[in-house]
């Protein structure tokens, strides 16, 4: 049945079971890429381990689907260990995730610069390393938006944490070593960056409540993906007038050459329509060539959400030609496929 929060009616049955219920549902529906271990709440590519392939592991906070078990598969992650909504996996769930997939080639973890997910992928690594296994650990902080939140020690992790996933897998499945892989992942985050707006608040499961109040016609400038706080609320423009700010935020940090190539990823946050995603696509696309830079590959749709907020994130990667031919490697999980 249909559950009635105080805020918005959501297909529950128990809220505390929310999260154990959307995983076996995804194993269900997508058994021919990846399986469900139950016991430790982790989602595993099918055919892992590989022996002899370097495999890369994500995790942290759910309500962020597809991120990050849609992106379980061929040429993306080996396996993803999911929390509970919003909240960080925990350090055991995160070794059982590395044990599961280590090919003797050695683990990365790619871990979103919130402080619960860099803490236990960091006792996880300590576990994994005493247990023998080859671990190394990139933490992803690609927004622009503020320097510290209310759950960060620096910039959060957000866009950039797909891509690298993508471009990351498509090298190890390409056979790159532990050192390769890594230093890919390096190389993402350093050429990302990230700023996300928000035109909502959204509502977790468990307390039924909006994480926070919204006044009609104001919008949020520089949220986070847990409904964080960006740096400021200014009036609700238009499309146009938003997007400059996006990607004036994003570029003036980031400092790509004139001419540069890049990759556009205009992300939904759950509760946008694609309608509007392919309107920003289309801004952005513009004001780049405009500012001389070429978007040759891009990114639309809802890839990290945060729950059912309205919203959208706009991330650059400034490419090369290495980049570009890592990205359009053969990829097929259940939120990215092509070339397959």
């Amino acid at each position: 049945m249909a559950v009635e929060t105080n805020q918005m009616r959501k297909f529950l049955n128990d809220p505390a079971a929310v999260v154990k219920e959307s995983l076996k549902g995804l194993a269900a529906a997508h058994g021919d890429l990846l399986r469900y271990d139950v016991a430790n709440q982790i989602i595993v590519r099918k055919d892992s381990p590989k022996k002899g392939k370097v495999a890369l592991i994500s995790g942290g906070g759910s309500g962020h689907e597809p991120l990050h078990g849609g992106f379980v598969g061929l040429g993306m992650l080996d396996a993803a260990a999911p929390g509970e909504v919003f909240t960080s996996p925990v350090p055991g769930q995160m070794l059982a995730a590395t044990k599961a997939v280590d090919g003797g080639a050695g683990v990365v973890h790619i871990v979103k610069n919130y402080t619960g997910d860099v803490l236990n992928f960091k006792l996880a690594a300590e576990d994994a390393a005493d247990e023998g296994i080859k671990v190394t650990t990139v933490v992803i902080d690609d927004d622009v938006a503020v320097q510290d939140s209310l759950y960060t020690a620096g910039r959060r992790g957000v866009g950039a944490t797909v891509l690298a996933e993508k471009i990351a897998g498509a090298a190890a499945e390409g056979g790159a070593d532990l050192a390769k892989v890594t230093d890919t992942i390096k190389r993402v985050n350093a050429r990302a960056r990230s700023f996300g707006v928000a035109l909502s608040s959204c509502v977790p499961p468990a307390s039924g409540k909006a994480i926070f109040d919204l006044p009609e016609g104001q919008i949020e400038l520089g949220v986070g993906i847990h409904g964080e706080p960006g740096r400021r609320r200014a009036p609700l423009g238009s499309a146009s007038e938003v997007v400059d700010i996006m990607v004036e935020a994003v570029i003036s940090d980031l400092k790509p050459k004139h001419g540069s190539k890049v990759l556009a990823f205009v992300n939904g946050m759950g509760g946008t329509p694609l309608l509007e995603l392919y309107l920003i696509y289309g801004e952005v696309d513009e004001k780049l060539r405009k500012a001389g830079i070429e978007p040759v590959r891009n990114l639309v749709g809802s890839y990290i959400t945060s729950l059912e907020m309205a919203g959208a994130s706009l991330t650059v990667l400034e490419l090369d030609d290495d980049l570009i031919r890592l990205w359009d490697a053969p990829v097929h999980t259940a939120a990215l496929r092509w070339g397959v």
